[in-house]
């Protein structure tokens, strides 16, 4: 079967309206916000706001639900004031994942900038093994690729795979970002020789079983531009051959497809991008 194919859903009037907004533009599966992208307190649903969540959840069939955390959370960090919010904020929002039963947290992993990405590295899997610790339950952390700028750690299968390795939990899983991947320079998606390579690459580095979910993202910049820019699909510089191509490789049809690009009204992911990605799935099925 297909992967089900989800997307990035607003929770404007309260975290369980994700499921309406799901439903309207044909999601199998919703990420969220559990709490303002853009702070760094974290504010824990209430009780029955919990309750609704779960109520409209079971609503939907039990679709899967991730959330992702706060883009100001950077546990590579050579500041200590820095890491120690980093670890408050991803610490509150995998709490949030645990109480309202959500797969796990998609976090980016980091920046060193200036010192050495071993310490870096050191510093991120220190502050994962915390958060772990922090909030424990079934709920996984989930580590995201970059894109490479900024000294941004992550890019490739062997810094992902190395880190992973360190944190040695059941718990630390990987989401695989199309669009950071591409402007990362690791994949370009012309053929499926290669993306079978790549994806060989990080099945030996990283183990395909510890990829949960894929962001499925164009690219509004060009390969190996280390800037992290999402476009619609299609209209970005991996294009829709690149996503066919990308959808003959069966061993991520297990996986979880998450958009999050603009939108075409830009108004966020909506049913023109869900239709485009599940249609690459149909024709493979055809090829």
């Amino acid at each position: 079967m297909p992967p089900k194919i989800g997307a990035h859903v607003s929770t404007a009037g309260g975290l369980y309206k994700a499921f309406e907004n799901a439903r309207v533009i044909g999601a199998d599966a919703i990420q969220i916000f559990g709490s303002s992208p853009q702070q760094w307190s974290v504010r824990l649903p209430k009780e029955e706001d919990i309750k609704k969540f779960k109520d409209a959840h079971k609503a939907s069939d039990n679709i899967p639900v991730f959330l992702h955390a706060s883009y100001l959370a950077n546990l590579a960090s050579a500041s200590e004031i820095t890491r120690a919010n980093a670890l408050q904020s991803l610490t509150g929002h995998l709490k949030i994942a645990e109480l309202i039963g959500a797969e796990g947290l998609i976090f980016h992993i980091g920046s060193g900038k200036d010192q050495s990405k071993e310490d870096a590295m050191n510093f991120v899997i220190e502050g994962c093994l915390k958060i772990l610790k922090n909030v424990p339950g079934k709920s996984l952390l989930i580590l995201e690729n970059s894109s490479a700028g900024g000294a941004k750690l992550g890019a490739t299968a062997e810094e992902v795979g190395a880190i992973l390795k360190k944190i040695k939990s059941p718990r630390a899983k990987v989401c695989f970002d199309t669009a950071h991947a591409f402007e990362a320079g690791v994949i370009e998606y012309d053929s499926t020789e290669k993306i079978k390579k790549v994806f060989d690459e990080w099945d030996k580095a990283v183990g395909l079983e510890n990829i949960v979910a894929i962001h499925a993202n164009d690219s509004k910049t060009a390969f190996g531009s280390h800037n992290d820019r999402h476009e619609n699909l299609g209209v970005g510089h991996i294009g829709l051959k690149g996503f066919q191509n990308l959808a003959q490789e069966k061993r991520l049809w297990n996986k979880v497809w998450l958009l999050e690009v603009p939108g075409f009204d830009n108004l966020g992911p909506d049913k023109k991008n869900v239709d485009i990605l599940r249609s690459c799935f149909i024709h493979k099925s055809m090829i």
